[in-house]
């Protein structure tokens, strides 16, 4: 979710589920160390619980980002070895990483040492000709022997060459299979499954042989798919937030970052899927895409857009 699941969607997740741990956008150690650290690593309390997504490959770099995002009060560290774009290629981390097993125990282990967090690995089913399923269980043994207990399998191959990014989610096969499998030759490790999922009866399916689900593109597309998931999933007893409470609640979110100013448009975008399949959504949508991105663009365009609505 490179470019997307920052502070403001995260906050705006956050009002529909108050239970599903939420990632961060994969951030870069270069970013963290050398860029604005407050920037990128700077949340607002309510998201809790948030896992820290990052991307490197230098033990040493991994070790300082994650003692500077101690201070940040993250749940978790997830080491990114799934990203197959060009940019993270060239900086020979993301997928490029299943490549070379030691190097990315070293990484866990690097980041273990610094800080007293839960440290993670999100990765494919294969990258390249490198699919079969011997590779991705010597993958998962040799970082498995760092400690690192947690895997968040994407469970599509990654070409690396010839995919666009956008191409690398939708045209290799997705092998669900291989995931199970993997579930039951370590069953020591929780293992977490990604990829392709669109609806809670999924995951219920995927949860028979799984311990987690993570879902990505469609719950940033239809975010209130999560709006059941603390009582399905969770077993929690409140009710179904509705999206007008919702919605209001992310205007007085909004109106409080204007006054801190920041742009409209960059809380704006992660809405546009909140009413999605309801009536008034295409109405809601343009308004906001044709008018957040203005200079002068006040929280007028945003509660103009949920009139449109049949809730507000």
């Amino acid at each position: 979710m490179l470019d997307w699941t920052d502070r403001h969607c995260r906050y705006f997740m956050r009002l529909i589920s108050q239970h599903a741990v939420l990632y961060t956008e994969m951030i870069t150690t270069g970013a963290i160390l050398y860029g604005d650290t407050d920037y990128h690593l700077a949340m607002n309390s309510a998201e809790h619980p948030v896992a820290l997504q990052l991307g490197g490959s230098d033990p040493i770099d991994l070790a300082k980002a994650c003692v500077l995002a101690r201070q940040y009060d993250y749940a978790e560290i997830n080491l990114n070895c799934g990203c197959p774009s060009d940019r993270v290629q060239n900086g020979m981390f993301g997928a490029v990483m299943m490549k070379n097993a030691q190097i990315t125990a070293d990484c866990i282990a690097a980041m273990q040492d610094a800080v007293d967090l839960p440290i993670t690995v999100k990765h494919r089913i294969g990258v390249d000709d490198f699919d079969s399923y011997d590779f991705l269980c010597e993958f998962v043994s040799t970082v498995a022997k760092t400690g690192c207990t947690t895997f968040l399998v994407h469970a599509r191959k990654a070409w690396l060459k010839g995919l666009s990014p956008k191409q690398n989610r939708e045209i290799p096969e997705l092998n669900y299979d291989r995931v199970y499998q993997l579930k039951q030759d370590f069953p020591d490790l929780e293992i977490i499954i990604n990829g392709g999922v669109t609806t809670l009866a999924q995951s219920h399916e995927h949860l028979k042989h799984i311990d987690g689900v993570m879902v990505g593109r469609e719950a940033y597309t239809n975010p209130y798919l999560l709006a059941s998931v603390d009582q399905q999933i969770y077993g929690a007893s409140q009710p179904l937030v509705s999206r007008e409470k919702i919605a209001e609640a992310f205007l007085d979110y909004v109106d409080n970052e204007l006054r801190k100013g920041t742009k409209l448009q960059a809380m704006t975008r992660h809405i546009l899927g909140l009413y999605h399949g309801m009536p008034g959504a295409r109405q809601y949508r343009r308004h906001i895409s044709e008018n957040a991105y203005k200079p002068d663009a006040s929280i007028d365009v945003l509660t103009t857009a949920l009139a449109k609505t049949t809730g507000l």
